[in-house]
């Protein structure tokens, strides 16, 4: 489906649950990246939190009064989020805010949030906005260290003591290398070779010689975008054989097709998403997932990610605070912070004061690649 025909679905779901007024509408602002480079993250983020949307106004809206997203471009630049953040806080008076998608434009956006006290539930990778909590800050995707933590596990079970580490050199990478090595000791790992890259390289192969001459049992990959598809073609074509272990950002439709047969034996950290229909019945997760999933295909969104959950439970997360509390700002703010036991898309989300992503290693299962499928591990 072509860019203006996925609008067109999305502009005609929004006027559905017509027996809700408009002049009663509860407005939620949907901050997200529409233009600019990561308009690949966005433009999936604001068609999965028009759907939820859609589907909350179908079951009602909030006690009879319809769920409006009011929609502001942060155009990939994080000065740019922060004017888009100001419209839609001082004239489109949103109760709450679903955003931004990138961790630069989060953090930009930080204090223009805080000194305007509405709650903001973010959709971004980085660790950054939600270490240390701030007060009104919240967000969907899985902490970095959370991701660790499961890909460490895994390692431990299959007795992959040594690990040579090769992570992208922009923050993201950074973050996902220090937790690599703080939590190492944890899980009797050691690791024995550390090498970086550029996001934008188009060749690893000198770093990956330079890892394998170190022979650990595993090599782990901490990068987003193709940068994890160019280092598994580098190495099936320089014939190294050690396991290769990615990111939780990877479990992607286009790392398949940047990858090709190279993808074949890679595994990574994964939200249930990307193997919906091999969870087990006992898995809490597998009705609303599943669910999910036969939604995003029938609006013909495109292929499913492990990303493409975090706009629904952010949407969810807010909406379930104000069943409770109504939209009152520090109010919701702090029914947000209590959500306890929300079975989510991507994980089963309880927050406190301490912890404002509140998903657990329980929300990430290993996958692997086989005959360019996804396959559920454990």
């Amino acid at each position: 489906m072509k860019k203006h025909e996925k609008l067109a679905v999305v502009a005609a779901a929004a006027m559905m649950a017509s027996s809700l007024t408009a002049a009663e509408a509860i407005r939620i602002g949907g901050l997200f990246d529409l233009s600019g480079k990561a308009q690949h993250i966005g433009q999936p983020t604001l068609w999965v939190a028009q759907m939820v949307v859609d589907r909350l106004n179908e079951q009602g809206g909030l006690q009879g009064r319809r769920i409006e997203l009011v929609v502001a471009d942060a155009q990939s630049e994080p000065a740019q989020a922060v004017v888009a953040l100001r419209r839609l806080l001082d004239r489109d008076k949103v109760a709450a805010v679903i955003g931004p998608t990138t961790t630069g434009a989060a953090m930009a956006c930080m204090k223009t949030i805080e000194d305007a006290g509405v709650p903001m539930v973010a959709c971004v990778g980085g660790d950054a906005p939600v270490v240390p909590a701030r007060k009104w800050v919240f967000k969907t995707p899985q902490r970095t260290s959370t991701a660790v933590e499961r890909l460490y596990a895994h390692l431990q079970g299959r007795k992959l003591a040594t690990v040579g580490i090769l992570a992208a050199g922009d923050k993201f990478g950074q973050e996902g290398e220090q937790d690599l090595q703080s939590l190492a000791a944890r899980f009797g790992i050691r690791i024995v070779a550390r090498e970086s890259f550029d996001p934008l390289d188009a060749d690893m192969t000198v770093q990956l010689g330079k890892l394998a001459a170190a022979r650990p049992a595993a090599v782990v990959v901490w990068t987003i975008g193709p940068g994890g598809a160019v280092v598994a073609r580098n190495a099936r074509q320089a014939g190294i054989r050690i396991p290769l272990f990615q990111c939780h950002g990877q479990p992607d439709p286009i790392y398949l097709k940047l990858a090709g047969e190279a993808a074949n034996g890679s595994c990574m950290p994964s939200t249930k998403l990307m193997v919906a229909g091999q969870l087990p019945e006992s898995d809490r997760q597998r009705a609303g997932v599943q669910d999910f999933v036969r939604e995003y295909q029938r609006r013909k969104l495109g292929e499913v990610s492990t990303h493409s959950g975090y706009a629904w439970d952010a949407v969810q997360l807010v909406f379930r605070a104000m069943e409770k509390v109504g939209t009152e700002p520090a109010a919701l703010r702090d029914a947000i912070e209590n959500t306890r036991d929300y079975v989510g898309v991507s994980g089963i989300y309880n927050m406190s004061a301490t912890d404002h992503c509140g998903l657990g290693v329980d929300s990430l299962v290993m996958i692997e690649v086989k005959d360019g499928q996804w396959r559920l591990m454990e």
